[in-house]
């Protein structure tokens, strides 16, 4: 079973004033200069899934300008042998809303009707940045396999802005922490829960499939001390430090995520930027197989300038997986010769700029 945006119509979105593309399963190569506004096509189709993008960017920041008159995107996709219209769209600058089939829908719905994952640029210094990135990612791989975690997430961090609140004021009194500290307590021994199951699914993934790029083995660590058993206690007993700190020091919140070159047990950030790379798509890949494994159909893909690092045996080892895959991915580039191994197997769209506005046709 296929998964496949069969329709993407853009209206007045970053670069592109209008923008309508057909297309079928097949994945869909877009290339052109650079700030011609393909990765913007790509951010598009992002924000059909939960979360802010592949950007993380506000809905005002999305707005073309200098119009600034607000923004729509409008797809038609194939989904479990079921066509679902979605509809994202933000009025002057004010919160994103969605529709299904012309029913509001909350953004954490949308993971019901479309998983998609993504590899961009910005990624590619993952294993060698702060922690917050590695979550972030570890997050969006969780969430892609339980779309409840999603709202978890919501459950716990609303908790934790009320209790560092408290914090900040320095009050002491107990009885203002006990219903916030249970709900983090809750809500973070669940997102904690699935982020380990999550590990388990990917690593296991990457192990039983047929690849030319590395496994990559995944720990989750927390710093100074090990991720508590019980959340409940380590709020309480950690009370009178996260005070002095003005900020909750122990939770979900705080968790890392360490890569190994499982073939060469080097740590992925003292690997070279190739196999950084290389490990990058080995995971994406391993994510798709076991969403693919988990609801019968693989996700959408999201490639930004996914050549750069990979050199032409490798690039070709990812175009034949993700066809063996059956995934519709969406891959830029600013050359055509860059996916001269796709051939026939992928569409083709070309992005120019003119006079300030993306115009995007098919080859």
């Amino acid at each position: 079973m296929t998964c496949a945006i069969t329709s993407l119509t853009l209206s007045h979105f970053r670069s592109h004033k209008v923008a309508r593309i057909s297309c079928d399963a097949r994945p869909v190569a877009i290339f052109g200069p650079n700030g011609a506004g393909k990765t913007n096509i790509l951010e598009a189709v992002s924000l059909l899934s939960p979360g802010r993008g592949l950007r993380r960017s506000s809905a005002e920041d999305m707005t073309r300008r200098p119009e600034s008159l607000g923004w729509k995107i409008a797809a038609l996709v194939q989904t479990r042998g079921q066509a679902r219209e979605i509809d994202i769209w933000s009025e002057a600058g004010a919160a994103r809303q969605s529709k299904v089939d012309g029913k509001p829908t909350p953004q954490t719905g949308l993971s019901d009707i479309l998983r998609v994952l993504w590899l961009i640029p910005a990624m590619d210094r993952l294993w060698i940045e702060g922690a917050e990135g590695r979550r972030r990612f570890l997050d969006r791989m969780t969430l892609s396999l339980y779309p409840g975690h999603a709202q978890l997430s919501l459950d716990y961090e609303k908790a934790m802005r009320e209790r560092n609140r408290l914090l900040k004021d320095q009050i002491r009194d107990p009885a203002w922490y006990g219903a916030l500290e249970k709900q983090m307590a809750t809500s973070g021994t669940a997102i904690q829960a699935n982020r380990r199951a999550a590990l388990t699914r990917i690593c296991a993934a990457q192990d039983s499939a047929a690849t030319t790029f590395p496994a990559a083995d995944l720990t989750l660590v927390h710093p100074d001390t090990p991720f508590p058993d019980d959340l409940l206690t380590a709020f309480a007993d950690g009370r009178a430090r996260d005070i002095a700190a003005g900020r909750t020091l122990v939770g979900p919140h705080r968790v890392d995520m360490e890569g190994i070159f499982a073939a060469k047990a080097v740590p992925a950030k003292d690997c070279s930027t190739g196999e950084q790379k290389a490990l990058l798509v080995s995971l994406i890949l391993a994510n798709a197989r076991a969403i693919a494994d988990d609801i019968a159909a693989p996700p959408i893909l999201l490639l930004d300038e996914v050549a750069a690092h990979l050199d032409v045996d490798r690039r070709a080892a990812l175009y034949d997986e993700i066809c063996a895959l059956g995934a519709q991915a969406w891959m830029t580039g600013t050359e055509t010769h860059l996916f001269d191994a796709m051939g026939d197997r992928a569409q083709y769209l070309h992005v120019t700029d003119a006079n300030g506005a993306s115009e995007v046709q098919s080859q």
